[in-house]
């Protein structure tokens, strides 16, 4: 057990009276206060009371449906005031933004003392149904409205017995016979009880979490040490795992060999022989493969070159074979290509397939009286619910969470949700959202821009990715700004300007720690995630209007755009290029994501510059160099290159930056606009 107090005249006397850690479990919780949740008209999202003290429950390694319990009782108990806060994740650091709050906080020993200290002010458990995982959503919806805690039946036989004799508010065992079902009910029965201002979609589950690198038995027997993205070393490869024989299976993983620039292995076909004989004969993506695949992961299946699984960046799939006994020889023929890395072992491993319920972001749908929903969007019946929700609610709404199915659902998600006028904020895996909405925002520092001359030089500016991602803001983010070269080359950080209400402390830290050499940028595509060509023209350019207080306020002035109709970037249409022109009053803005740069002026006033992503130094390296080469040197060339967040790091950039020669110049976003519009006759933005 631990404590941290604000005070050092505190941190004495609690030196003195419980400096062998006996306090804690004991201490009651803090009482809470008069008040409510906040959320003015006109404000995206709500403002909570500020906490005074918090009660910290570690559950990183408790099982999900604690997790679960636990993030639902944070929700009623903050929603008067912050007083629970959850440590569920350890990326940025254990103890990281809970120290940032500089509020006083006990570290408790066991969760079930927080529990313990707070069950007077919950009313009940809902209990979902193991059977059909959605119901974990409709539970939370109803925990929400009922001052409820939502518990797996195995909880709910400990909490309805003494000494804690909580009441079973609804029983959702046997109640649903799949997803529609809990979906359509909740729709027909909680709907009209919810806030309208504001929509939740959550995934029921997650894959267990499983310790990173091969597993235990597993070898590498294969890797392709080239970085190839093209699949010209497509052919079909030849193993043999006789050496892995002698257990009841043997187990065949694929990894990504170079997860950095996410160009993994991908696999057509497989066929494996046990002496000579074939006891497995399949193509990725069929019917056929499903009884060999021990753990899809978050791999993925497309239909080109025949049809193929692959997995990219830090995911893999495993396949198992069980030879017949006596087998003594086993053999592999994988039809494959790009950058694969191939393990084999026959202990077998543990799977992602096992699923687990997740608290993350539940606290806030919670306290916020939500109703939370997870539907595919390229499934009909659920994509028609989906937007019948939607049409519900009004333009300018927000959707926090994700969507289902990777890419694919981030995609035809994120349109369906524009087409309707809704925004995203990518938040299903933030934690304590309920104790960051009650810290304040500190004034923007004043924008500091020096004079520079425009000169025939190669000017580069460097944008990390992933900004309209809350959670991004909370971990990954944290860990690329901690890297020792953040300071040394220009960078522009994509960011959400709706930090100013969802977590003001961490917008604080960002700003307050930024050096010169560090932008916060408006991440796709302003104030929330949105597709501009899908959004209602009626609704659009208000929207911008009304949301852009926000990217003034924040500093954030310069928005990145993404634009996609049906999977496919677009550009933008004059119209709507005008608009963020008048409305977001921007002196430039970027766009896409593409294997190309350029700049173009729309409407011939408002500077576009297509961003041009890498995931490698290397990548970076070349780019820059095919533009030299392509470069008369009479005129001033602008490249802007985009950083994928998830591979590149300050220090990746300082090293491109510094194998580059004195024609290239790196240039803060704000400075890379005025440059061009200078370039091309324009007036500066006031």
């Amino acid at each position: 057990m631990s404590r941290k107090l604000a005070a050092p005249c505190i941190a004495v006397l609690c030196a003195l009276v419980c400096s062998f850690g006996t306090a804690a479990a004991s201490a009651g919780p803090s009482a809470p206060q008069a008040g409510k949740i906040v959320w003015p008209k006109g404000q995206a999202l709500p403002s909570f009371k500020q906490a005074k003290h918090l009660d910290v429950a570690d559950v990183y390694d408790a099982p999900g449906d604690v997790k679960l319990l636990m993030s639902t009782l944070q929700g009623i108990v903050n929603r008067k005031e912050p007083r629970i806060y959850l440590l569920e994740n350890q990326e940025e650091g254990r103890l990281a933004w809970l120290n940032d709050l500089s509020v006083p906080y006990w570290l408790h020993d066991d969760y079930w003392d927080v529990f313990d200290a707070y069950r007077k002010e919950i009313k009940g458990v809902v209990v979902y149904d193991p059977a059909v995982p959605d119901s974990v959503n409709v539970a939370t919806t109803l925990a929400g409205l009922e001052d409820a805690v939502v518990a797996s039946p195995e909880l709910a036989a400990k909490l309805t017995a003494m000494p804690y004799g909580l009441n079973v508010v609804k029983d959702f065992r046997g109640m649903f016979k799949d997803r529609m079902d809990a979906y359509t009910w909740q729709y027909d029965n909680l709907w009209s009880r919810t806030t309208r201002r504001m929509l939740v979609g959550l995934s029921p589950d997650t894959a267990i979490r499983i310790a990173p690198g091969l597993p235990a038995s597993f070898e590498t027997i294969a890797e392709e040490k080239e970085q190839i993205r093209d699949a010209s070393n497509r052919q079909t490869y030849s193993f043999d795992l006789s050496a892995f024989l002698g257990k009841e299976a043997v187990y065949v993983r694929f990894d990504d060999a170079i997860p950095q620039d996410g160009w993994g292995p991908a696999v057509h076909q497989v066929t494996v022989k046990a002496d000579g004989n074939p006891i497995a004969q399949f193509t990725a993506g069929t019917p056929d493969e499903e009884a060999y695949l021990h753990d899809r992961q978050n791999s993925q299946v497309s239909e080109g070159q025949g049809g193929h699984r692959f997995a990219d960046n830090g995911r893999y799939f495993v396949y198992k074979f069980a030879p017949p006994e006596g087998t003594a020889r086993l053999t592999a023929e994988v039809d494959m290509w790009n950058q694969y890395k191939v393990s084999a072992g026959n202990v077998e491993p543990p799977s992602a397939e096992r699923k687990e319920p997740y608290g993350y972001l539940r606290d806030y749908a919670v306290a916020n009286k939500a109703m939370v929903f997870w539907l595919e969007s390229n499934v009909p019946e659920q994509k028609a619910l989906f937007e019948r929700i939607l049409s519900d609610v009004e333009p300018g709404t927000p959707y926090l969470g994700w969507f289902s199915n990777d890419v694919d659902g981030e995609f035809s998600g994120v349109e369906i949700a524009s087409r309707y006028g809704v925004y995203v904020l990518a938040a299903d895996w933030f934690s304590n959202l309920t104790v960051f909405s009650g810290t304040k925002p500190r004034a923007a520092p004043p924008a500091k821009q020096a004079k520079q001359k425009l000169e025939n030089k190669i000017y580069v500016t460097y944008t990390f990715s992933e900004g309209d991602n809350f959670q991004y803001n909370q971990h990954r983010m944290r860990v690329l700004w901690d890297d020792s070269a953040r300071g040394e080359v220009p960078i522009n950080w994509t960011s959400s300007p709706l930090l100013h209400d969802a977590a003001p402390a961490i917008l604080n830290y960002y700003r307050g720690t930024a050096t010169d050499n560090d932008l916060l940028i408006a991440g796709p595509s302003g104030a929330g995630y949105f597709y501009p060509s899908a959004w209602p023209a009626d609704s659009f350019a208000d929207f911008l209007k009304r949301t852009y207080p926000y990217l003034k306020k924040t500093g954030m002035t310069v928005p990145y755009v993404l634009n996609r109709i049906d999977s496919d970037n677009v550009p933008l249409e004059p119209e709507i290029a005008e608009a963020y022109r008048k409305h977001y009053h921007a002196p430039g803005l970027f766009l896409s994501w593409e294997d190309r740069h350029g700049v173009e002026l729309a409407n011939g006033s408002l500077p576009v510059s297509t961003m041009h992503g890498i995931s490698t130094v290397q990548d970076g390296q070349a780019v820059l160099a095919e533009a030299k080469a392509d470069w008369d040197g009479r005129s001033p060339l602008f490249v802007s290159l985009g950083l994928l967040a998830w591979s590149m790091t300050p220090s990746d950039v300082a090293a491109l930056q510094a194998s580059l020669g004195p024609e290239y110049e790196a240039v803060l976003a704000d400075r890379y606009f005025s440059l061009i519009r200078e370039a091309h006759g324009l007036p500066p933005v006031r």
